[in-house]
């Protein structure tokens, strides 16, 4: 009785049940609206959504993964988010975080199927291995292939958490011995929405949920179907360190002076210019940080077939979009600075001064006084 009053309440109910205010709650509503990309004038509509709607039943199955995806979701910097994944979207299967196991576990999860057949989201955390008839993956005597088509057969829509569901990442690998694929590769009767990363970030995470919820339908996708809100910028494009790629300021290796200084990490392999994804706006842990921003370039966890794209995850992705003038960093740190690395362009880009020409200008007083200290010494 208790479980059902709780799927029928409404998102709002089940927060003010935890202890949350209706403030806390407007909050939660302009918080996850701005990750979204929902304009000021529709906030509105998602408040009374998410007033008004029960919750939203989820099976969630776990395939071939590490579970960071799950990691990352309950690590949100926002507390009704991280309580999102626990209570607020009625998830009533889940092998990582419910507390029943075994025959219960799976008895609530054919419950929810027939209960609520055609309403129900799935998410799915893992590729899902074909080789050798599916044996590489077995659950409780099933092969996930089997346990997928089950779970999918009676869903609203699914949604793919991280790269290994979306596009096979490292399982898929070469020479991918397990014939790993993704989910849609199997499943291609049903509305998918792809969220790759490795993992993706916790908000982006429940902002997919939330406009499901919000707006009774799936968000608008790109050609890979990912959600355009989160995957229609290269992390190139929000990258604090962008005024050092324009300005030509490199770093050369891991350990040199550039690289203590903050400079542009594409020459070590940071595959940021090529990478769709929101990681410098959101950022993994309450917003803390990022793989750049902790000094290590970006991996491209969120384009296809990242593990197999290049000869090395520091080799100079050369193929990077953007034009002519992005394809050569090495000409353009001759061109823009004749080679002359000086303090005042670090100044430049700290004061967030990220035009050439004042860059440039900087660059210049710094090498004229450079000069003018040469001749009073001589």
């Amino acid at each position: 009785m208790e479980q059902t009053k709780k799927q029928n309440e409404t998102y709002l109910q089940s927060i003010e049940r935890k202890g949350y205010s209706r403030r806390d709650f407007m909050k939660f509503v302009a918080f996850i609206s701005a990750y979204m990309g929902v304009e000021s004038t529709a906030l509105g509509q998602v408040a009374k959504s998410l007033a008004t709607t029960p919750r939203l039943p989820v099976i969630w199955e776990h395939f071939q993964e590490c579970t960071c995806c799950s990691e990352s979701f309950i690590r949100s910097d926002h507390p009704i988010v991280a309580d999102i994944i626990l209570d607020k979207i009625s998830l009533d299967y889940t092998l990582t975080l419910m507390a029943a196991s075994g025959h219960q576990a799976e008895a609530a999860k054919k419950s929810t199927m027939e209960k609520y057949k055609g309403e129900y989201i799935l998410c799915v955390e893992g590729s899902v291995p074909i080789g050798d008839d599916g044996n590489y993956c077995v659950i409780a005597g099933r092969t996930a292939i089997d346990i997928l088509k089950e779970s999918a057969a009676g869903a609203k829509a699914i949604i793919a958490w991280g790269s290994c569901a979306t596009t096979g990442c490292v399982q898929a690998a070469k020479p991918n011995p397990t014939n790993a694929v993704p989910i849609n590769k199997i499943i291609t009767d049903k509305p998918i929405i792809n969220v790759p990363g490795c993992p993706p970030i916790g908000e982006v995470m429940a902002g997919v949920i939330v406009h499901v919820v919000a707006f009774g339908k799936l968000p608008e996708l790109d050609s890979q179907g990912r959600p355009k809100a989160f995957y229609s910028k290269r992390v190139h494009d929000s990258c604090y360190r962008r005024p050092y790629f324009d300005a030509g300021l490199f770093v050369e290796s891991f350990d040199d002076e550039n690289a203590k200084k903050g400079y542009c990490l594409y020459k070590v392999g940071c595959k940021g210019p090529s990478t769709y994804n929101t990681c410098g706006n959101m950022r993994w842990n309450g917003g803390i940080s990022y793989p750049i921003q902790s000094g290590h370039g970006c991996l491209g966890c969120s384009a296809p077939d990242f593990w197999d794209a290049a000869d090395s995850f520091y080799s100079r992705d050369l193929n990077i979009i953007g034009g002519e003038a992005e394809h050569n960093a090495d000409t353009i740190g001759k061109v823009a600075l004749g080679g002359v690395v000086a303090g005042a362009a670090i100044h430049a880009v700290a004061s967030n001064i990220s035009k050439r020409k004042d860059l440039e200008r900087r660059i210049k007083e710094a090498e004229d006084g450079e000069k003018k200290l040469a001749k009073d010494n001589i």
